[in-house]
């Protein structure tokens, strides 16, 4: 039977859904303060981009949220009531990473302020186990291969020789392109059961092209299309396989795949990654971290990380930056 593996980490939850040893979905929520999807919070309209259809809004935590529709009643600089619908996701540009802004609408007169559902209150709302796995345990999700999830999420690189997916988010959709050493009658059965189970792993969602091998007849591409059925759980739309091996997906929206999550911001994922290594490192006790300069310096602009690290070990924590160590490399002693 499935299960999560949930993990309550400094600066981030993490969650993986677990069935015979591997990890079907994977789910990280940082602890960053910004609108959950699912919270109603006051703000302000403080910019109209087309009249009674699109604005901006500065909530009271001070983050700006893109609003669709505007009610004819709520004019520029009014306070209004907003339901975040999606949220902020870091989009890749053509020279910087940038954050796309969290979406929402003006909540309907009489819905309640309050936060949306945290990681945990989603999970226990999925009506399968939670298995809580603290850091003097064995590692169950490193066991179940995180690692090697957060380098497919980092690299979107997936697969093996036969068959092998790249994947490429841009601003208007994740493309995935699938290539291998099978002939396409093979690949492209297999390509997309890979595709379908690599979006469900990787949280990715919105719209999702997927580059199957062409092939020769309707036959063969109804039977991957079948795959992408099979694989990934509902809800989502798609197309058929279309003589080129092109399908699209549709799935809903609302926070950012462990791709965007870890590409929008390699320094904080670095970040967290060694804060999980000290957390666990031989049980308890002081601790020092060696970093890159710019991980350091992050942490080090967060003591309350730090000290919540030392509570945990029970004693004393050094950071250490170390201009030889790439961003995500990390030693721990």
């Amino acid at each position: 039977m499935a299960e999560w593996l949930y993990e309550e980490g400094i600066g981030e939850a993490r969650a993986a859904l677990v069935q015979n040893g591997r990890i079907l979905e994977a789910q990280i929520e940082r602890d960053d303060k910004r609108a959950r999807a699912g919270s109603v919070v006051g703000g302000r309209l403080v910019q109209t981009l087309i009249v009674r259809k699109r604005g901006i809004a500065r909530l009271d935590s001070g983050e700006r949220v893109l609003i669709e529709p505007i009610p004819p009643k709520v004019a520029e600089g009014g306070a209004v009531r907003v339901e975040i619908l999606r949220e902020a996701i870091g989009e890749a540009g053509l020279e910087e990473t940038r954050d796309k802004l969290a979406k929402g609408r003006i909540a309907l007169p009489g819905v309640q302020a309050g936060q949306g559902p945290s990681l945990l209150q989603r999970l226990r709302e999925s009506d399968l186990p939670i298995v809580p796995c603290p850091a003097h345990e064995a590692d169950h999700l490193e066991a179940a291969g995180w690692s090697e999830l957060l380098a497919e999420a980092m690299t979107g690189e997936v697969g093996a020789e036969d068959a092998a997916l790249r994947i490429f988010p841009t601003p208007a959709m994740t493309l995935i392109d699938i290539d291998g050493s099978l002939p396409p009658a093979q690949l492209g059965p297999k390509g997309a059961k890979l595709a379908a189970q690599a979006i469900r792993r990787l949280g990715i969602t919105g719209s999702i092209g997927i580059d199957l091998p062409t092939m020769n007849n309707k036959d063969e591409r109804l039977v991957a299309a079948a795959q992408i059925d099979k694989y990934l759980a509902q809800p989502f739309e798609r197309t058929a396989v279309n003589g080129y091996g092109f399908v699209q997906i549709i799935r809903k929206r609302e926070r950012p795949s462990l791709i965007e999550l870890l590409r929008g911001d390699p320094v904080r994922a670095a970040s967290m990654a060694a804060l999980r290594a000290a957390e666990r490192h031989h049980g308890a006790g002081a601790v020092t971290l060696t970093v890159a300069p710019a991980v350091a310096r992050d942490l080090k602009a967060h003591p309350d990380w730090a000290k919540l690290l030392e509570r945990r070990r029970g004693g004393t924590v050094e950071i250490i930056g170390d201009d030889a160590l790439a961003i995500g490399g990390h030693h721990v002693h």
